[in-house]
């Protein structure tokens, strides 16, 4: 990609320029690099999206669903065939390793291949003679025009989360790229251009807060689905719904992850290391609090550390890397100073992965950090820090355990590692969190499964993904009929 291009917005089935000249720089975390330029769409080039959007609605409903998958299984593969192609953008301006931005695209094509399970799942259901010549059934319709504002940690899978199952039920769609990470869904809307869409069906709009805000405000718009922080997620749903529209919100998370004695130590040191920093911690379901029970302290300590030290840094496209570097230098900085709270808490730096130096200097590198003598009341124990830092806590008991989990602000994930059987029902029966992994360090919902998430991880009543993302995105509609002497009329 040319250093400085300005990226384009996708409406109506066609590539525009905003007529805004002020854009933003998108940088290569990795070398503190600029490889694009990201428009800040006006107002009223939104409006017109979600005008094209509403008025390519009506004709595009009326597409039997049987058709509308014709274009799911084409874009399947399409991405399938360029899947390489994808993952290196991903890596290049989210810095993620290349097998990690291979996986996140296959996440991202699992759910294409669910959505083409639309003639079955959104199906409604019927019943006959409730009483004498009268019939009842249930329908579903589709919503309208669709907004999907998405994040920056994962630009090809998130908007997969959404965008497949809002157009194959019958609507129309608008996405919003992360600002920081736009050309990823700037090459998928390449690979859209090829799938002959009736113009207006499926949208990109590049640009900032104002742009989400259009969105959201906009009263043509009938959906909202929004990842991101737990603080923003909030507003989205307030604002959203305030408009009088159907919302699904997720917001941050703060994962624990508990380590029974009897855990195997090999397997589980490996995967809580995996969880931790992977995508460089910089997942809403990153592994954020490993707590200890009982004899697993000593333990599992120093294999954690071990593991951690191990890992090999650097940028995500180089051989045998495994984790590359946060999205910012504010994003840097902000967990930096977090780390200096915590030990004026009193909290021990076990490991400190701060400025490495080094081939790393000019990038946004933070190395696998650990981190000790941390308690329930420590604000590092509370803060979703979303970078490489892993957190080292210990209980006498796995009831210590599950009371912290459920006392904690987040319900996004919880994982378990035992032996024990009993004790794995009870973990998943008792811990108040939407997503349970037991011996799984990320309890990530394969895409026929919704992704759940609860208390202050979630705002919203329906997920994204499977079952849930097909009644998100249509309305029941509750027909009785009523056809009187229907059997004594001769035909």
């Amino acid at each position: 990609m040319p250093e400085q291009e300005i990226l384009r917005n996708y409406i109506n089935g066609k590539w525009t320029h905003s007529k805004q000249k002020d854009a933003l720089e998108v940088k290569n975390p990795a070398f503190d690099e600029i490889i694009s330029s990201v428009p800040l769409t006006t107002n009223n080039e939104v409006s017109a999206a979600i005008e094209d959007a509403n008025k390519a609605f009506s004709e595009w409903r009326r597409t039997p669903v049987v058709k509308r998958i014709q274009y799911l299984f084409k874009f399947k593969d399409l991405l399938e065939n360029n899947l390489d192609d994808i993952a290196r953008t991903i890596t290049r301006e989210s810095g993620k390793t290349f097998a990690e931005s291979q996986g996140e695209l296959r996440r991202a094509i699992e759910n294409v291949e669910v959505a083409c399970g639309a003639p079955i799942l959104s199906q409604g259901y019927n019943n006959e003679d409730i009483a004498n010549g009268i019939d009842e059934m249930m329908i579903r319709q589709p919503l309208g025009v669709t907004a999907i504002i998405s994040p920056f940690n994962f630009p090809a899978m998130i908007p997969f989360w959404f965008m497949p199952y809002a157009i194959v039920t019958g609507n129309t769609c608008i996405v919003k790229p992360s600002e920081r990470v736009p050309n990823t869904m700037d090459k998928i809307f390449k690979l859209v251009d090829q799938l002959d869409l009736p113009p207006g069906v499926l949208n990109m709009v590049h640009g900032d807060q104002q742009v989400a805000e259009t969105l959201i405000q906009n009263p043509l718009v009938q959906s909202i689905s929004f990842v991101g922080s737990t603080h923003v997620a909030k507003k989205v749903y307030a604002n959203a719904a305030a408009h009088g529209k159907r919302v699904q919100a997720s917001g941050g998370a703060k994962n624990p992850l508990i380590i029974l004695p009897d855990a195997d130590p090999e397997m589980t040191s490996k995967i809580v290391i995996d969880s931790a920093f992977g995508c460089a911690g910089q997942r809403c379901l990153a592994a954020s609090i490993a707590i200890t029970v009982g004899d697993a302290k000593n333990k599992f300590r120093d294999a954690l550390c071990d593991q951690a030290n191990s890992l090999k840094v650097g940028y995500g496209l180089d051989q045998g890397v495994q984790m590359g570097p946060v999205i910012s230098n504010t994003s840097k900085n902000r967990i930096h100073s977090l780390i200096d709270e915590g030990k004026k808490e009193g909290v021990t730096v076990t490991i400190d992965g701060r400025n490495p130096g080094g081939d790393l200097k000019n990038g946004y590198f933070i190395k696998p950090t650990i981190l000790e003598d941390i308690n329930p009341s420590h604000k590092l124990a509370k803060t979703e820090i979303f970078g490489p830092v892993l957190s080292l806590m210990h209980v006498k008991t796995v009831n210590d355990a599950i009371e912290i989990i459920n006392n904690g602000q987040y319900g996004n994930m919880a994982c378990l590692f035992t032996s024990s059987g009993s004790a794995a029902r009870k973990f998943r029966y008792e811990a108040n969190a939407g997503n349970i992994g037991i011996n799984i360090g990320v309890a990530a919902p394969m895409a026929f499964f919704p992704f759940g998430g609860w208390k202050d991880s979630f705002f919203g009543d329906l997920h994204g993904q499977g079952r849930n993302a097909f009644e998100f995105f249509t309305r029941q509609k509750v027909v009785i009929e009523r056809w009187p002497n229907v059997w004594s009329r001769k035909f």
